[in-house]
């Protein structure tokens, strides 16, 4: 019996490919800690006391890390898994919020990337297309899409799978 990587793994299916998106997208929540680590040292301001400044510092330090870690759980238990049957994509929003979308690797048509603007391609992340027979799959700050993109289509050719996109003719 194969070993098993995550908990809807059959039997039978060998995992082949895990990434998750870009850290990037902890941004909101770090800046939103930082304004609680500040908006906590403010009443020190019309009280100005050690006990005032360090007692909102320790409650802004303390909605600093609750806010990271939300933004962390969400980060990372979203995860995308390709197997030898079929393409898996986790989303986590906060501890009880779970979606998952599983595709069969034979009904992918294609892959593709979009790295878009100055900021995306100076922290190296972009957009991953996957066009199947029922529509796109868009997944947005992806971590080096180039390379996940190039992946992608390797492990789709090692398994058989080709593209079947038909060729627009007119003629």
């Amino acid at each position: 019996m194969a070993q098993k990587y995550f908990v809807d793994q059959f039997d039978d299916e060998e995992m082949l490919y895990l990434f998750r998106k870009h850290p990037i997208v902890m941004r909101k929540a770090l800046i939103f800690g930082s304004l609680f680590l500040l908006a906590g040292v403010i009443p020190s301001l019309i009280w100005p006391t050690f006990q005032v400044f360090f007692g909102g510092l320790a409650l802004g330090f303390l909605l600093f890390v609750l806010t990271l870690f939300y933004s962390w759980i969400g980060w990372y238990f979203t995860v995308y898994i390709v197997t030898n049957q079929r393409f898996i994509q986790i989303s986590q929003k906060g501890l009880w919020n779970r979606s998952v979308v599983d595709i069969g690797v034979d009904k992918i048509q294609t892959v593709s990337y979009q790295v878009k603007g100055i900021e995306q391609s100076l922290l190296g992340f972009g957009t991953i297309v996957i066009q199947t027979y029922v529509g796109e799959l868009v997944i947005h700050h992806v971590h080096h899409p180039r390379a996940t993109q190039k992946r992608l289509t390797h492990i789709l050719r090692e398994l058989g799978v080709t593209s079947t996109v038909p060729l627009n003719n007119n003629d």
